[in-house]
């Protein structure tokens, strides 16, 4: 009896036991989104069980389990996750869009936001419609894709890179360049490899780039690398390679042998030297380059990483120019308690070789006017030289020479996200880029530094180094009730950046074996002429920022926005200032009188305004600066000792440029949205320009002086349209057409200090022997129109009549410079894209047309070789063709003969692919091949080598549409790639 008590109270503790440990355990969570969104109508089952549940319309939950269990969660439109239960009791879920609904998430300011919501003009391209093929940068990616943004390759180098333009040229001393955002942090479009991009979305108004301050005038790009998205525990590997070669996309039609000596014959005084030399043939190669990227990624939902490794291996066109690079990304993420803390560490390294192959442009020169007859070597066996002007081997510049450059950058970011509540996040990000810049030049004794100009060998090293720390604090709360979504953002940013550089040049070398590698050697060094630099900068951005978005009914959508940013770079009294911005929509097509219309899928208007700011390109504006003059000086006990003399003026109410953008739009969607785009018309007014004024001394002890004088206006309509036309089983046909115009004036270049005495600025310059600026910008007139004598014809002497200022036709020779007037514009009026996408099966198709029209380009290459003036000089074939029925004869000049209608339509890209059924070959979950053709064929009636390939920024921003003779000619691509992932 004793011992069944024992067992009776033995097996009660044990069901005792047994019962404590299958209690059940209440689970309280919401499930959001990337955005941080409530997600309403979530299902939530526990695995193996009939216990499920769903997410209310704030997105929460609550569920009983026994622990463990593995709770799944799916919701439409997105990605399913599992997740393990051991007795937690709260929990946030977050799950990511699918890739058929990833276009439904734009990324903006600090964050991100269902494009339904989107009140701004803002552009989002994904992955799947990038340009195929061979690409240089991230810009290229979305050429001719977004409206407003006008993305331009000005040369063939390889070591080249794309120009951006967003709406217009918005600064005369600023920077024209978008601000580069890459995960957050700052960089530019060649931070990453094309390959290792997920998304490119493009802040274009006032009231989406308002929150960016000072540095978003000329646009945001938002580049987002790819991620682990699988919410499986697996890992996968992707292949990307191709192999391409390059051709010149139009090659000048240049005099040959035969041509000169048919000349000589017929009376010209040309030289013939008894060769017969294709010198084009000579500078020109037929280059194969290649790439690699190699993608990984592993881990889970909690734990993830993705890696990447790409190569790259470009030769150019023209002989001993390339780059080979490579990038390493590493990107690690891992959630720790229940979701509630999220860390991300990410490291981007890059390291490119470059050889620059001489001074490429100056090599293309001399290739173009080298005399067909003469010979590469001269009887020695050295380079064959002249002593004309200008006139040298253009192979012994290539060989004779050296000019590399090693660039590397390493980016160190860190970001911690906190959530407390299932509302509230609270994110630090930090970062840190650092890169060295190295290059190396020399000449040997048998370049025409020594064989002409006796320098007896000549190096220069050169050296940068720039260092960028950033720190932002956000705070970012979510929350739903009812019909009502707030999303409420604030933050604190801070950037500090330091850079410096160094360079030394010596010549006069016992030998030119040291390259540029013992620059001591140079006897120039010990009598004097050696140069020596060296500078260092700082400067420091701090802001703080808020953001508030509001949605009823997916109806009324309001977003407001502040900035107060303040910048080192600045004047003593000025060193803050406020950029708001505000926006609102509504959705037409969600109110209750247009359900019955369901034709239409969406109608939003849009409407915002902005305030954005430039920062001057030079930290140090608006201080003192002195140099040392050995011009200016005086003799002390017996030495001439250079002047200390001012070199900048003190300016403490020097501030940023500030743009006031007012944007209105529409976002519409027709047919189940088969049919989808937006239309959007803005103005913009650039306030306060930064412009080097020209003051008195004195008072001033410098003449001119960096202030903020004037205001510039550019205006336009944007038009971008997406169609599913085609949606068949086997057949689908995606197409989208971008269409933008843009209007720009100067509008005063005064402030209420100083009135300026010329009410314009001359830019651009021809080059030697002529020597005359090429453009005006002028008070109440567009930017981009060139100042030249307006050419009538040709006299009987073969010399040119121009057009006088009272309309008459007089001599070129009587002309005066009042004689010059305004003849076209370098800014095309419109730009188009045309981008198809057609799948039929396993097979793909894209094409691509890009096009720009009303604008003029300066073309040099005929102002000087089709004129057969310098009779040393070859010349193109036309250069003897009839003007009117005249010979042009002695008269090199700049007239508007020589200024071109450039309009031009481009067969920018066709791409053919397919893609074998998966998992066709064991091991391979997907395989591609492909085919591609960029910048296949220009229809244009411009007589030079590309309308296209020239530059719109730098020197050139207020020259525009000058096709330089001293160039990189532009080349067309035909590339074989490969697409597989394990």
């Amino acid at each position: 009896m004793k011992k069944l008590s024992i067992y009776l109270f033995l097996l009660g503790m044990l069901g005792a036991h047994l019962g404590f440990a299958q209690q059940s355990t209440t689970l309280r969570g919401k499930v959001l989104d990337e955005t941080g969104v409530p997600i309403a109508g979530a299902s939530l089952s526990l695995q193996g069980t009939q216990t499920a549940t769903a997410t209310d319309e704030s997105g929460n939950f609550t569920i009983q389990y026994t622990s463990p269990a593995v709770l799944v969660v799916t919701a439409l439109g997105f990605v399913g996750e599992d997740v393990n239960l051991s007795n937690q009791t709260t929990l946030t879920i977050r799950l990511l869009a699918n890739e058929e609904t990833l276009e439904e998430v734009v990324v903006v300011g600090y964050g991100t936001q269902r494009r339904g919501e989107v009140t701004s003009a803002i552009s989002s391209v994904k992955a799947e419609d990038f340009t195929k093929g061979t690409v240089r940068d991230a810009a290229q990616l979305i050429q001719g894709k977004v409206a407003g943004m006008r993305i331009t390759t000005p040369s063939g180098d390889p070591t080249g890179s794309t120009q951006i333009n967003l709406r217009g040229l918005n600064s005369i001393n600023g920077s024209q360049n978008p601000l580069v955002l890459i995960d957050g942090v700052p960089g530019d479009i060649a931070t990453v490899a094309p390959e290792d991009i997920e998304s490119v979305d493009v802040l274009k108004d006032g009231s989406a780039a308002a929150i960016y301050g000072t540095r978003a005038t000329g646009g945001v790009l938002l580049i987002t690398t790819r991620k682990n998205r699988s919410s499986e525990s697996k890992t996968s590997i992707e292949y990307n390679g191709y192999a391409n070669v390059q051709t010149i996309q139009r090659r000048p039609d240049m005099m040959d042998a035969s041509d000169f000596r048919r000349l000589i014959s017929e009376g010209y005084e040309y030289t013939d030297y008894g060769g017969n030399t294709n010198w084009l043939d000579q500078v020109l190669q037929t280059p194969v380059s290649h790439n690699h990227n190699l993608t990984f990624f592993g881990g889970n939902s909690r734990t993830n990483f993705t890696g990447s490794l790409n190569y790259r291996n470009w030769e150019g066109i023209m002989l001993t120019t390339g780059q080979e690079r490579l990038n390493v990304r590493a990107a690690l993420n891992h959630d720790m308690f229940d979701g509630k803390l999220r860390t991300n560490i990410q490291v981007i390294n890059q390291t490119s070789k470059s050889n620059q192959g001489g001074t490429g442009g100056y090599i293309w020169r001399q290739a173009m006017i080298r005399n067909p007859t003469d010979n590469i070597y001269n009887e020695d066996g050295g380079w064959q030289e002249r002593n004309d002007y200008a006139y040298d081997n253009p192979l012994g510049l290539i060989h004779e020479s050296i000019n590399d450059r090693i660039f590397r950058e390493s980016r160190f970011s860190g970001s911690v996200d906190y959530r407390p509540i299932g509302d509230l996040s609270l994110k630090m990000l930090i970062s840190r880029v650092i890169n060295n810049d190295l290059t190396g030049n020399s000449t040997t004794f048998d370049h025409v530094n020594t064989t002409k100009n006796n320098l007896n060998g000549t190096a220069s090293r050169s050296t940068g180094a720039n260092t960028e720390d950033l720190l932002e604090l956000t705070a970012n709360y979510n929350k739903s009730f009812g019909d009502h979504r707030f999303t409420l953002l604030g933050g604190y940013s801070y950037q500090y950046n330091v850079g410096e550089s160094f360079e030394v040049y010596n010549f006069d070398f016992p030998t030119d074996e040291y390259t540029y590698n013992r620059l001591e050697s140079g006897t120039a060094l010990q009598r004097g002429l050696a140069t020596m630099e060296s500078e260092k900068d700082m400067w420091k951005l701090a802001g703080f920022f808020g953001r508030v978005n509001y949605s009823w009914k997916d109806r009324y959508m309001l977003t407001a926005s502040i900035r107060r940013e303040g910048s080192s770079a600045f004047g003593a009294n000025y060193q803050w200032g406020t950029f708001p911005g505000v926006s609102a929509a509504w959705n037409v097509a969600n109110e209750e009188f247009m359900q019955p219309v369901a034709f239409v899928s969406e109608f939003k208007l849009r409407g915002g305004f902005g305030v954005t700011g430039t920062i001057a390109n030079n930290p140090y504006q608006s201080q003192t600066s002195y140099n040392f003059n050995t011009s200016q000086g005086a003799y002390i006990n017996g030495k001439w000792v250079p002047g200390f003399v001012p070199a900048r003026n003190f300016n403490p109410d020097l501030r940023w440029e500030k743009k006031e953008e007012w944007n209105v739009g529409l976002d519409f969607g027709f047919m189940k949205n088969r049919v989808t785009g937006s239309l959007d018309y803005y103005v913009r007014n650039v306030k306060d320009l930064l412009y080097n004024f020209p003051v008195p001394t004195p008072p001033y002890l410098f003449g001119n002086m960096m202030l903020n004088a004037g205001e510039m206006q550019n205006s336009g309509f944007e038009v971008l349209v997406n169609v599913r036309a085609v949606e068949t089983k086997t057949v689908k046909w995606n197409t989208n057409v971008t269409f933008s115009t843009n209007k720009n004036k100067l509008v005063n270049l005064s402030n209420e200090q100083f009135n300026v005495t010329r009410e314009f600025f001359d830019a651009g310059h021809t080059g030697e022997p002529i020597q005359i600026s090429t453009h005006r910008v002028a008070v109440g007139g567009p930017i981009g129109q060139y100042f030249v004598y307006k050419s009538v014809g040709l006299d009987e002497n073969g010399g040119w009549l121009v057009e006088s200022r009272e309309g008459e036709v007089i001599s070129m020779e009587d002309a005066t410079p009042e004689d010059r007037q305004y003849y076209g514009n370098g800014i095309p009026k419109f730009n188009v894209g045309w981008n198809n996408t057609v799948n039929i099966q396993n097979f793909d198709v894209s094409v691509n047309f890009r096009g720009a029209f009303g604008h003029q380009v300066l073309n040099m290459q005929s102002l000087y070789y089709d004129n057969p003036v310098n009779r040393s000089y070859n010349v193109l074939k036309t250069a003897f063709d009839p003007i009117d029925g005249k010979e042009l004869r002695n008269s090199l000049v700049y007239v508007s003969h020589y200024i071109e209608d450039a309009d031009y339509l481009k067969i920018d890209n066709v791409t053919l692919g397919y893609t074998f059924k998966p998992n066709s070959i064991k091991g391979i979950s997907n395989l591609r091949i492909y085919f591609s053709g960029l910048n296949l064929h220009t229809f244009t009636g411009y007589r030079g080598i590309d309308p296209e390939a020239v530059s719109y920024s730098g020197d050139f921003t207020f020259a525009p549409g000058m096709d330089h003779r001293d160039k990189y000619p532009s080349t067309r691509t035909y590339t074989l790639g490969l697409n597989v992932t394990f």
